[in-house]
């Protein structure tokens, strides 16, 4: 009886390996907690070059991803689709197994110079747990997107790549190769930086600094805070360095955005920025007697002896959401005119 449990118990053991590495890839050994110095910015694009088009959170529309390639296409670019782009599995395109496969793909192979994802969404997180900061400096090369991809973008820049927080597979292919938001992602592809001019706002805090741009959606990197090797608001890879700190989100609340404001207080990041960009909040109701979420926030911004500016061109509005570059030495300087930010090569 105790032979048969015995066996019993080792095919039960063997049954459940089998599930969970159904569930994710391989783990790979952890990396080191040294930080790069020096974030590689990934090669300008020139005609012909393979951009790879891949889905790491939620499944997009069936067009988006032939949309995507269309405008791609008429820039001079060469589209290459993800085997899995368009799965679907629960909220995810696909299982952690297969959306890691996709992402290791498109970032190993050295004909394919950037990367465009579909849409955010969820899921992109889990698919860090397995990887490395091998994985995304081996062969230096854009990611583009926002919302969900902030977690690959904090991956990128804790692994010392520049990456790009911009319109995804969607605004490409409906807004189209013509359109000047689009355009002005194109421009960054192909190695122009840019610089931003945009109005005034009357809660913006006079000032001017420069230092590392870093940020996204708000909830997406104050989620994985704390996480060992993928937070790029890690205090020990912010210190030393100058940082201006960007968010935006989407369906928060006003009580919610300001837990979120207290955590990154307490955590000691708002010590540590020279600057801060706050994009522009959609999807919710003012509360509280407050006007709108910049006033709510301005309440503990404004007491930083820092430039802070509001509603800029920064959100999950894609009409309101310019490229940003993610780890790329740039110069804020806010003025009763207006604010500019320029990118700068170092």
């Amino acid at each position: 009886m105790k032979r048969i449990l015995l066996i019993a118990a080792i095919a039960l053991l063997t049954s459940m390996t089998v599930v969970a590495s159904d569930r994710a890839p391989r783990r790979h050994k952890m990396p080191s907690k040294q930080k790069p110095v020096a974030l590689t910015m990934p090669a300008a694009l020139k005609a012909g070059d393979k951009v790879a088009i891949i889905s790491p959170a939620s499944t997009p529309g069936d067009k988006n991803p032939e949309k995507a390639a269309a405008t791609l296409r008429a820039w001079g670019f060469e589209p290459v689709i993800g085997q899995h782009v368009l799965t679907k599995y629960h909220m995810y395109a696909g299982t952690i197994r297969e959306r890691c496969s996709d992402l290791l793909w498109a970032l190993n192979d050295p004909d394919i110079k950037a990367i465009v994802c579909t849409r955010g969404g969820y899921g992109s997180a889990m698919l860090l747990d397995p990887m490395t900061c091998a994985d995304f400096r081996r062969n230096p090369k854009w990611i583009v997107g926002y919302s969900d991809i902030t977690a690959l973008h904090s991956a990128m820049v804790c692994s010392g790549v520049m990456s790009l927080h911009a319109n995804m597979g969607g605004a490409l292919g409906e807004r189209g190769e013509g359109d000047s938001i689009n355009l002005m992602l194109r421009d960054v592809l192909m190695g122009k930086l840019p610089s931003y001019t945009v109005p005034a706002h009357p809660l913006n805090k006079m000032g001017k600094a420069r230092g590392m741009v870093i940020g996204g959606n708000m909830a997406v990197f104050t989620n994985i805070g704390g996480s060992r090797e993928w937070d790029f608001l890690d205090r020990d890879n912010i210190r030393g360095k100058n940082i201006i700190l960007f968010f935006e989100d989407v369906s928060e609340n006003m009580p919610r955005v300001n837990s979120m404001l207290q955590q990154l207080r307490l955590k000691g990041v708002l010590d540590h920025v020279k600057g801060i960009i706050v994009g522009r909040f959609t999807e919710y109701e003012p509360r509280d007697g407050y006007a709108d979420m910049n006033e709510m926030l301005s309440e503990t911004l404004n007491g930083y002896d820092i430039p802070v500016c509001y509603d800029f061109p920064a959100s999950h509005d894609e009409d309101w959401n310019y490229p940003l570059i993610e780890g790329c030495p740039a110069t804020l300087n806010v003025t009763p005119e207006g604010v500019t930010l320029t990118f700068e090569k170092r």
